[in-house]
């Protein structure tokens, strides 16, 4: 299922088999074997959330066709999704793409099954992500083709010519942080496979922000180019570049319009230009234009001549992140306008006024061009629905699209999940639930944009957590009080230079202990009531990169995201209190082992590392003092290369981790040392997960089912679980549950043509609490309940069968389970369950009789059969921490259990006797005649033996719930309160067992008892007639008949049967 994906793979790693040699015998040219997606991708992975705070969403299209409206939503960093419902359920299509960010989506108006994007969104904030191109899809977005512009980065809109699908437009912004060729307005005519650029910006930082056709006459299209350019320590929307440009001819000429050709326009220069044309008139324009005189304008002629309308605060400010105009379908006076609240204007623009009720930072609508009233807009917290025009709004929450910066996690059983997410607050949620993880299991602890999270080691009933800028504050856990803690600058000292992501670190030796930067390294002792100045400035300190008041360009603009020359990344060594390595963002990794006494910058031992690089992360080595890992970011240069190095000497030398065939893709963000195996490592970078099993020699990307190739900013390996936590910009937390057999692949163990892992799983109580929210809420998967069974194939498996099968301590067959047949690691699930008992057929249904009691802890035996080898390893079974109950209490429940399933098998049998003995004597009936004492008599039979199965199951007809209860009911009810708690059952659940155990006996003997006295006689008479004789069948060929076949999997048996 991974062949697709090998292009993207990292080389294939040659892992040389030893043979053994007898005598003379040739060694045999060794088998390479290979490391690389496939090997690992076979482990499950589980994504938690949350959709209750989504991300950003960038771009939205739609088509309503009689009602149904199907919809295409882009994110920021999430990939596509797709609902054919309007939004009540989504499904991801674009995650087999290379890439997540999303700035365009359009569906081709005379053909719906034709869908655009373009990758890389045009918001150009600080932390937005990177695209490929334009993607098209002839299937309604099941399959997308990559048609060019792949070096683009950024685009903004693509609009297809309604009366020809082979003709479209897309808007090139192009790259953010450096000059690039690909940027511009580009057009097809033949459906993406040939694209010219027919207006080209007047520099390489000159891009397009935007474009708008003329739906009645497409030829005619206006144009926003932009001239920008961001940097690590600032930014500038606005030069000689930008400018609005018209074409009538569909594109091959353009013209400026300005003061010179259009009256009332605005002195340049421009900064970035929002674009509508009217649908339902299109001589109506509008233009959001950021100048030194920023303001919405409209021209009511086609551009010929323009009026200045609104330039309030919310108009016009932040033009780089809110300039997107979208005009009624219906009414040319009413428009929205995108911004910190979603804007709406019904007076042509003149006025604005803001929608209620919905997160804010605005980017994207979309109207119903059939039914206005119906609108969709997307904004940093994720996607809101309107069915009254945009007064009122409801979020959709079933986007997992979250930005988490980074994770941590607490030691609690299941334990929680702590984290910061983009203009999302921080929050803690669960990272198993009963019934799954929904929106409500996450809760809000702080405000503004979200970073680092953590427990206070010290007292686990706090937090802290911090917001942009090192806003950090500590949180009660109970009362949600908070109390910032910031450290603040010094007897007329200047502004202190906090990140926009200030590290956050609590130190692995001192409980309690935690640091944090700007441009010092602070240290608190005592809670944040005081900090500790322990170092010298770290950074470069360079004056020109300290300039964020001025940055912004045409329009100033100073959120702290620019903010520069300061601490990125902080990290205590596990091994030496004393030691502690300070990464900086503007190129500095300083390291002191003498507890802060004495800094040495390292960075320039660095070979091959260009100056200044963004140090993204450092992280400790977990096994030798003189290691630490460090990862560092270029993007903000234009450099999408990964920079991974290590040390084993305090940093006197450097290896890099990326060979030049490594196959990594991405910046990097983050890289870690597993906690068991040191040559187990985990890289996160702008396109995924990477692995790698012999300490950075060779990587592998991890593609299991689902994740997608998403930024992964920060990742935890929880010490009591083994599980991988990953923190995605763009789809939220994703756990790998137990990574133990990552840490069992060695190149010894992969030589191998099969390996079974020994396991240990976990028998979680069977908890109440979960409740469903219905289709249009999200909820994360629950840890696995049932047992994982994991094993390697050196290839894959393709003739004959592969089954697992599951025996118990004594050596009987328990389960067979079919197992997967991929290359590399694998995984089926065993339920831990007896098979369900086997219910007789009633007029009720028996739900507590879907489930076979779960077996003892113990130790299991695992079979695996591949063609014609055997694998053995044993399974073992244990109980859950948490519980209060003995293994003796457990004993009793399952005793207990196994004898109700046993007297429900039982039951059945005897009732397919009674019935056997009803219908056989109903059916010779019919031919007798009348009035014969053999025909009475068979009545008289049947009859009675009816009467004993209304004893034994309800048989009121009127649906599976009727009320009626009879031992068959009352016996399942007993046996599902049992099996649900695993502890000592009460002493009146047992004696009803007895009880109704007895009632059974005294059914079956008087059906015995019946047949007995009546069935001789009547078999002899009906011989007499040439009739067959009324047959009986023992329990035991009853039972041959009716053994279950295949997994005993919940819901592998019925809980009850049709009535007969």
């Amino acid at each position: 299922m991974f062949h697709r994906h090998f292009r993207s793979l990292p080389a294939v790693l040659l892992i040389m088999c030893a043979a053994s040699i007898a005598g003379a015998q040739a060694q045999p040219t060794p088998r390479p074997v290979k490391f690389d997606s496939a090997t690992i991708s076979g482990l499950s992975i589980r994504n938690i959330g949350s959709a209750t705070m989504s991300g950003r969403i960038s771009a939205i299209d739609a088509v309503d066709e009689n009602g149904k409206i199907t919809l295409f939503v882009g994110s920021a960093s999430g990939g596509v999704w797709k609902s054919l419902n309007g939004g009540t359920t989504f499904t991801p299509v674009f995650d087999k793409q290379g890439v997540q960010s999303i700035g365009a989506l359009t569906v081709d108006p005379s053909n719906h099954k034709i869908v655009w994007v373009g990758t890389g969104e045009s918001w150009m904030r600080n932390s937005v992500s990177v695209g490929d191109g334009i993607y098209k899809s002839t299937d309604s977005g099941e399959n997308w083709t990559n048609v060019g512009l792949k070096d683009s980065e950024h685009i903004a809109r693509i609009l297809v010519d309604p009366g020809d699908s082979n003709t479209v437009y897309a808007c090139a912004t192009g790259h953010l942080w450096d000059d690039s060729e690909e940027r511009g307005v580009y057009k097809t005519s033949d459906g993406g496979k040939t694209w010219r650029k027919v207006l080209a910006g007047a520099n390489a930082s000159t891009g397009c922000a935007m474009l708008s056709m003329n739906a009645q006459e497409p030829k005619i299209i206006y144009a926003a180019m932009w001239d920008f350019r961001r940097q690590g320590w600032t930014f500038r929307s606005g030069g000689p570049g930008s400018g609005l440009f018209k074409s009538t001819d569909g594109g091959e000429h353009w013209t400026e319009l300005d003061k010179s050709n259009a009256q009332g326009l605005p002195d340049k220069p421009y900064g970035r230009i929002g674009l509508a044309v009217a649908p339902s008139k299109a001589n109506v324009v509008y233009a959001m234009v950021e100048s030194k005189q920023s303001a919405l304008y409209r021209s009511n002629d086609a551009g010929k001549t323009w009026s200045k309308l609104d330039a309030s605060q919310y108009v016009v400010w932040r033009p780089f992140y809110f300039a997107n105009l979208v005009v009624d379908p219906k009414d040319e006076n009413k428009l929205f306008k995108t911004d910190l609240p979603l804007l709406v204007s019904t007076n042509g623009g003149r006025s604005f006024s803001a929608t209620a009720n919905a997160h804010g930072d605005h980017h994207t609508v979309w109207i119903d061009p059939g039914n206005p009233n119906i609108v969709y807009t997307g904004d940093d917290g994720g996607l809101w629905g309107s069915i009254d025009g945009g007064l009122r709004w409801m979020h959709l929450m079933n986007l997992p699209v979250s930005q988490f910066y980074h994770v941590s996690v607490d030691n609690s059983d299941p334990y929680h999940v702590y984290g910061g997410l983009q203009d999302n607050s921080s929050w803690v949620g669960d990272s198993s639930y009963p019934g799954g993880i929904t929106n409500s299991r996450w809760e809000n602890l702080y405000g503004g944009d979200g970073f680092w999270a953590f427990e206070d080691t010290a007292d686990p009933n706090y937090v802290y957590v911090e917001s942009q800028g090192g806003d950090i504050a500590r949180i009660n856990r109970h009362t949600l009080e908070g109390r910032n803690i910031k450290p603040q600058p010094e007897y007329k000292e200047k502004k202190l230079r906090f990140n926009w992501n200030t590290p956050i670190h609590m130190s692995p030796n001192e409980k309690g202990t935690i640091y944090i930067g700007a441009q010092f390294l602070f240290r608190s002792r005592d809670h944040g009531q005081s900090w500790e100045r322990i170092s010298p400035d770290l950074t470069t300190n360079d004056p020109e990169k300290q300039k964020q008041e001025e940055s912004g360009g045409i329009t100033v603009d100073n959120s702290a995201a620019e903010m520069y020359t300061s601490i990125y990344s902080i990290s205590e060594s596990p091994k030496n209190g004393q030691l502690i390595w300070v990464g900086t963002d503007d190129g500095n990794l300083q390291i002191t082992r003498d507890g802060a006494k004495h800094w040495i910058n390292v960075a320039g031992n660095i070979a091959g590392l260009p100056k200044n690089s963004w140090v993204s992360y450092v992280s400790a080595g977990l096994y030798n003092p003189g290691t630490a890992y460090a990862t560092f970011d270029r993007h903000t240069f234009g450099d999408l290369k990964p920079y991974v190095y290590k040390t084993t000497d305090y940093g006197a030398t450097w290896t890099s981790l990326v060979p030049q065939d490594s196959g990594i893709r991405g910046y990097a963000h983050v890289i870690k040392e597993d906690t068991v195996d040191p040559n187990l490592l985990f890289l996160g970078t702008e396109f995924g997960l990477w692995i790698s099993i012999d300490g950075g020699k060779q990587w592998a990307q991890y593609k299991g089912r689902g994740f997608p190739p998403v930024a992964v900013r920060d990742l935890v390996l929880h010490p009591r679980t083994g599980d991988l936590v990953l923190a995605t910009h763009g789809r939220g937390i994703w756990i790998i549950d137990d990574i133990s057999p990552l840490r069992a692949l060695t190149p010894e163990l992969m030589a191998k043509d099969a390996v079974l892992f020994d396991t240990t799983a976990v028998q979680y109580m069977a908890a109440q609490g979960g409740w469903n929210e219905g289709d249009a809420t999200f909820a994360g998967a629950e840890r696995p309940q049932e047992a994982v069974i994991r094993y390697y194939q050196r290839s894959r498996h393709i003739f004959g069968d592969l089954k697992i099968e599951v025996f118990g301590p004594d050596g009987k067959l328990l389960d067979t389970i079919a197992g997967s047949k991929h290359r590399g690691l694998n995984t089926a699930t065993w339920s831990m369950r007896v098979r369900a008992p086997i219910v007789p057929p009633a007029a009720s249904a028996a739900f507590g009789a879907a489930f076979g009691p779960r077996v003892l802890p113990g130790i299991y035996t695992i079979k695996m059969t591949k063609g014609d080898q055997v694998y053995t390893s044993k399974l073992k079974a244990v109980t859950d921490p948490r519980a209060t109950y003995t293994l003796a209490d457990r004993r009793a429940q399952f005793d207990l259990a196994m004898k109700l399933h046993s007297e429900l098998g039982r039951m059945s049998y005897a009732v397919d006797s009674i019935i056997n003995v009803r219908d056989s004597a109903a059916s010779r009936m019919g031919k007798i005649p009348e009035g014969d004492p053999l025909r009475a008599a068979l009545q008289q039979l049947s009859q009675q033996a009816d009467a004993l199965r209304s004893r034994i199951v309800a048989t009121k007809e009127g649906g599976a719930v009727t009320g009626e209860e009879r031992i068959r009911e009352y016996m399942t009810s007993v046996y599902a309160n049992v099996i649900f708690y695993e502890g000592r059952p009460t002493n009146s659940l047992a004696a009803r067992a007895d009880a109704l155990s007895r009632e059974l006996q005294d059914v079956i003997h008087d059906f015995d008892q019946l047949t007995v006295q009546q069935l001789p006689n009547i078999n002899s008479e009906l011989q007499k007639k040439q009739l067959p004789p009324i047959q009986t069948f023992t329990q035991q060929d009853w039972e041959k008949k009716h053994q279950p076949e295949g997994s005993a999997q919940p819901g592998g048996a019925p809980a009850f049967r049709e009535i007969d």
